[in-house]
């Protein structure tokens, strides 16, 4: 009989190896995928992870891409790392989505004196927070399931951006098209280098990772946060609010995923649409696992996923493979990092009782 045996003293190199391991074995699989088919495997693997980073303009373009799934994973691996599981970051970057375009529309091409992009974004930032602060006000006041409520909010969001762009912000010249107005130039945010589409939300970004780093490992309360996590008995033991750390969680990963979602619109996009984000809040997840929960290694797995989502735009232009590729990636590097996670901790012998 196969059974699973806890390791007693789990190896630390194995358990920053294993994200390596997953990658590979992804590979491995989707090599067999190409083949099955009939794609040559060099001629798919070149034009998901070469061809779109050949130039500079494609460099800029992975930026984009990487700039909300690195904001939605710093926040969402604060919470992680204190136990608290919110898995509706893509719900967030909706309803931030919606309040900055709100208050873009709202304000036109006047700022109050500040950067016409400042408010809007703040916005976002405060919508996504919201959001977040329902499933915190029901886990600390009736027990809910923090999981089960901040994902069926995905869902409430969605319906919300569908009825706002057909309904109360849908741009009457739009010729019937669920769409809002086009934001005026000062609202959107500023390009970061010109004759591409790299705008300060990736900045935004990478200055999230370095803020969540410092917060995390250099902070009272980011002590607080991590020992929660470990040691929740000592935790309570030692007087730190339960409730606080929750709330706390929640709004930090709303926020930057609402600040996500502010950044898609104001940058990119320009116009609220009816579809946001191709699933950066449901991909942050596996990105901060990939990432260990490390704000360094968060950065770097979110360049991979990056990748999948460039590289299958561009190998369903020249391979006519279908536009599902990446969540196909996106789901064998999820399955092979909880597979190699558990054998990191758990040990396969034979024989023994159950």
């Amino acid at each position: 009989m196969l059974r699973l045996t806890r390791r007693t003293n789990p190896s630390r190199s194995l358990e920053i190896l294993a994200p390596l391991v997953a990658v590979a074995l992804t590979l491995v699989v989707a090599a067999i995928l190409f083949v099955a088919l009939g794609k040559n495997p060099a001629d798919a693997f070149a034009a998901m992870f070469w061809r779109p980073v050949q130039d500079l303009y494609g460099w800029s373009e992975l930026g984009v891409k990487v700039a909300p799934l690195i904001l939605c994973a710093v926040g969402l691996a604060i919470g992680f790392r204190a136990s608290v599981w919110n898995i509706g970051a893509e719900g967030q970057i909706v309803v931030g989505a919606i309040a900055a375009s709100w208050v873009a529309l709202a304000i036109g091409d006047g700022g109050f004196g500040l950067p016409g992009w400042l408010l809007p974004l703040l916005a976002g930032a405060l919508g996504g927070m919201a959001w977040g602060a329902i499933p915190a006000l029901l886990r600390t006041k009736a027990n809910a399931n923090e999981i089960l409520v901040s994902l069926m909010l995905v869902y409430v969001g969605g319906f919300l951006l569908q009825y706002v762009v057909r309904g109360p912000m849908r741009d009457p010249m739009s010729f019937g098209f669920p769409q809002s107005p086009m934001f005026p130039d000062p609202a959107r945010l500023p390009i970061l280098l010109e004759t591409t589409r790299l705008h300060l939300g990736f900045a935004l970004a990478l200055l999230a990772a370095l803020v969540a780093w410092l917060f995390v490992a250099r902070s009272y309360q980011g002590f607080v946060f991590r020992l929660s996590g470990v040691a929740p008995a000592a935790a309570a033991y030692a007087g730190f609010s339960r409730s606080r750390v929750i709330w706390g969680s929640f709004l930090i990963s709303g926020g930057l995923a609402g600040l996500a979602g502010a950044a898609e619109v104001l940058g990119p996009i320009g116009q609220l649409q009816p579809a946001v984000s191709p699933g950066y809040g449901f991909a942050a997840i596996i990105v901060a696992f990939l990432g260990r929960l490390h704000p360094i290694g968060i950065v770097a797995a979110a360049l991979l996923m990056g990748l999948f989502y460039l590289g299958g735009e561009i190998a369903q232009l020249e391979l006519q493979l279908p536009i599902a590729i990446t969540g196909v990636f996106q789901g064998l590097l999820l399955f092979f990092l909880l597979g190699a996670d558990t054998f990191v901790r758990w040990r396969l012998v034979l024989g023994g009782t159950r």
